[in-house]
């Protein structure tokens, strides 16, 4: 089954951020790799981030924050960005801010 990738609004700008175009190519594949089998892929969220799924992209560095809709055989990316751990822009940190302003 082929499923259909969606992009949230602001995924969509996190993405077009990535100023360097091989990295946003390689995210980019990483992210059409979901079609198939997204429900495998990545690891499932905990916490505040419970129903979304995390994939690795780009030598690890980045993180594609996503959640399957399987009523509708869709993918929802809803954010994409760096993990820094215990920073201000970590990419978990902005999309629980996302989700508890009710933006995804």
């Amino acid at each position: 089954m082929i499923w259909e990738i969606v992009f949230i609004p602001g995924a969509q700008e996190m993405l077009q951020s990535i100023k360097d175009r091989r990295i946003r190519e390689k995210i980019c594949e990483r992210i059409d790799g979901l079609k198939e089998e997204p429900e495998k892929q990545g690891k499932p969220l905990i916490g505040e981030l419970s129903g979304y799924r995390s994939i690795r992209a780009v030598g690890q560095r980045y993180r594609i924050i996503y959640r399957v809709e399987g009523s509708m055989v869709l993918v929802i990316v809803v954010a994409i960005g760096i993990r820094k751990e215990s920073a201000r822009r970590d990419i978990y940190s902005l999309a629980k801010k996302l989700i508890q302003l009710k933006l995804i």
